[in-house]
């Protein structure tokens, strides 16, 4: 089948090479899978943090805002159901809108996180 030794040579070479790039794909995948989960994670626990000084600053603000209502309206009673008020419009103007606010953001995040586009990826490497 071969005419010579130096086929089947050259044909274990190229199977051993094959073996060595699929063995580094392999481990390319993996540190590109763990950069954008650390990166998703990072992300992730950013935001939680934020959410939860905000409402920190919102329950300050809030109890602020009624005591100088009070004297407006009159009785702190009132200004603390006002601030209720606005607080709860709010929660449902968060709600109403969620898909435009939280979920397609956080949509387009992740995919373009995991999905790379090939143009720039050939871009990054000088292609």
């Amino acid at each position: 089948m071969f005419p010579n030794d130096k086929s089947i040579e050259t044909l274990q070479q190229l199977f051993i090479e094959v073996k060595k790039y699929l063995a580094l794909q392999k481990r390319y995948t993996q540190l590109e899978i763990a950069e954008k989960l650390t990166i998703l994670l990072s992300t992730l626990i950013l935001v939680l943090i934020i959410i939860i000084l905000s409402m920190v600053a919102l329950f300050y603000l809030s109890f602020t805002l009624a005591y100088l209502l009070a004297h407006l309206v009159g009785s702190i009673v009132t200004s603390f159901a006002l601030i209720t008020c606005v607080i709860l419009i709010l929660i449902a103007a968060v709600y109403l809108l969620r898909k435009k606010l939280i979920i397609n953001p956080m949509a387009k995040f992740i995919a373009n996180l995991f999905i790379e586009d090939p143009v720039k990826k050939d871009e990054q490497y000088g292609q």
